[in-house]
């Protein structure tokens, strides 16, 4: 395995732009065993794997990892170059630079599926992608105006749950509705049953919306249901990510 420590490797620049965020042709730079594992578990081989060359030594989860990739090209980093690349404080000491297809849209959407208005908080996006896998949902369709799914932080949230996931982002979610051929709901305080008292499908589409803003009016306009969950008076609003954790779980638990 070749040891690389000088900055101005061109393989070492490469990376250092991706842990910024996802290439122009769709490559992502992975960091932390646990998302690597994930990776491997859902979607194969990655292009190229780095290690941090002492943390290689030193640690045996690191060693099975690396002994498990027979074939794959790698490359041990340097320390310092490893601390440079990593997003969190405390770098486990891998990377896995991958490519991720963007998933073409159904003609009809027939599936459970989550909508994304306009999230713009990557930890909100993370734990929303994340709570879907979860819940058994696996389309995801995110508009103009949510956070990158494929940024680090985003990926660091959503701890592998991407790899389970088709996730369709940028996309026109007003236009989206007409290929709808299950129902739309939303969360609203306004023209809205109880989340407990709704008989709930078992295929649908939820949309959740902006941190601040909500569901757009134009969007709301067109959901064939409305349901709020109720709570204690004089309390904020709950974030988005609990919202639709409590929804689409009560969604799982009425129909089995």
């Amino acid at each position: 395995m070749k040891l690389i420590q000088s900055s101005h490797n061109p393989t070492y620049r490469e990376l250092l732009r991706l842990s910024q965020g996802k290439g122009d042709d769709g490559q992502v730079l992975l960091e932390g065993i646990h998302l690597c594992q994930e990776w491997l578990r859902h979607r194969g081989q990655p292009e190229l794997v780095v290690f941090d060359a002492e943390r290689l030594e030193q640690l045996p989860e690191l060693q099975a990892l690396c002994d498990g990739l027979a074939g794959v090209p790698m490359l041990a980093f340097a320390p310092p170059l490893v601390k440079s690349l990593a997003q969190v404080k405390a770098p486990q000491g891998v990377f896995f630079r991958v490519s991720v297809q963007a998933p073409v849209v159904p003609e009809s959407l027939v599936s459970n599926s989550l909508w994304l208005d306009r999230i713009q908080d990557p930890g909100n996006m993370g734990t929303l992608l994340r709570t879907a896998a979860a819940a058994g949902v696996q389309e995801v369709y995110a508009s103009q105006g949510c956070a990158d799914a494929w940024s680090p932080k985003v990926l660091r949230a959503a701890q592998g749950a991407h790899f389970a996931l088709h996730v369709f982002e940028k996309t026109d979610l007003k236009a989206l509705c007409s290929r709808l051929q299950v129902p739309l709901l939303a969360t609203s305080l306004e023209h809205a049953t109880s989340l407990y008292d709704a008989a709930l499908p078992s295929a649908c589409a939820w949309v959740f919306g902006n941190e601040g803003q909500g569901v757009h009016a134009d969007l709301l306009s067109r959901a064939d249901r409305r349901v709020f969950i109720p709570q204690a008076a004089g309390v904020e609003s709950l974030n988005v990510t609990v919202a639709a954790g409590i929804c689409l779980f009560e969604q799982k638990r009425q129909n089995g």
